[in-house]
């Protein structure tokens, strides 16, 4: 790595590389890829996906007619009569099947290969000077190009399998929340709760209205709260986020201590802040009254 300073996503999956490591497996695609016969390729038995949708596979082998494979399959020799597994691409080698093409793209990788990168990216997930999506994009390539799931992932990073999950799925921001992200105008948890809000249009307001407000993880919670219980519009949600409204300011005032409210899905509570046994005897005596 030439800089370390500069390391980020925009630099790709080099950013994710640890110094000492071999480049020379990770020559251009282009320089690797081969015509392979499609009847020598056969699935890999541990891929973790075992079903495929039909009509999705249909379409992708529409646009294989039209267009070829753009990206090739990644492959490696299984040692039975020249056959080789696949590593990444199975949806692709199915639906060349459909479209019947005789030889697929592929770049072979030999087991050394293999190994050395699996090693290289489960060592990076473990750096702490990743960031999270840099955390994510290396635990989606363990998946995709090693098939593992997150359970075995979680096993060899020595982590809660909701740990690496939940990484991962940072991977489902739109674009400019994952810049948001990489730029720690949020943090992991405002990112998890925009995910947690399915439509774009949904995502990009929640993403607003944290950096306008500053909101902290717990705000934004509460508005996607009051969005899926059906309050959809932003003057009342933002409302219901804020922690104080005119009525509490009033209370706070009476009571000599600050009053907030916690809302939740149906309803929510009051919390009086006290500052000691005295102190809340006094507040519960002034409420008596």
């Amino acid at each position: 790595m030439s800089d370390n300073k500069s390391k980020g996503l925009g630099r790709g999956f080099d950013a994710l590389l640890p110094e000492n490591f071999d480049n020379s497996i990770l020559v251009n695609d282009d320089e690797r890829v081969q015509k392979v016969l499609i009847q020598d390729i056969k699935p890999n038995k541990a891929q973790p996906r075992q079903s495929f949708d039909t009509q999705a596979l249909n379409e992708l082998a529409e646009s294989i007619k039209r267009h070829g494979i753009l990206q090739p399959l990644i492959i490696t020799a299984s040692g039975e009569n020249g056959t080789y597994m696949i590593i990444a691409g199975e949806r692709r080698w199915r639906a060349a099947q459909i479209a019947k093409l005789e030889r697929v793209p592929a770049i072979i990788r030999t087991a050394k290969e293999l190994e050395q990168l699996e090693i290289a990216l489960i060592e990076n997930v473990q750096r702490v000077d990743l960031s999270p999506l840099e955390q994510a994009a290396s635990i989606q390539r363990l998946r995709d190009q090693f098939t593992m799931d997150y359970e075995i992932i979680a096993k060899r990073l020595g982590k809660a399998v909701s740990t690496i999950t939940n990484i991962a799925r940072l991977l489902q921001l739109p674009p400019q929340a994952k810049q948001a992200l990489q730029k720690k105008h949020i943090t992991e948890g405002h990112a998890r709760q925009i995910i947690a809000l399915k439509e774009l249009k949904n995502q990009l307001e929640l993403l607003g209205l944290i950096t306008k407000h500053k909101w902290n993880v717990r705000q934004a919670e509460r508005y996607v709260t009051a969005h899926k219980s059906g309050v959809k519009d932003v003057k009342t949600v933002t409302e219901r986020v804020q922690d104080t409204n005119p009525e509490t300011k009033s209370l706070s005032k009476v009571l000599k201590t600050p009053v907030n409210i916690k809302r939740m899905a149906h309803g929510g509570r009051l919390e009086i802040t006290f500052t000691s046994d005295k102190d809340l005897q006094r507040i519960i005596k002034r409420i008596s009254r």
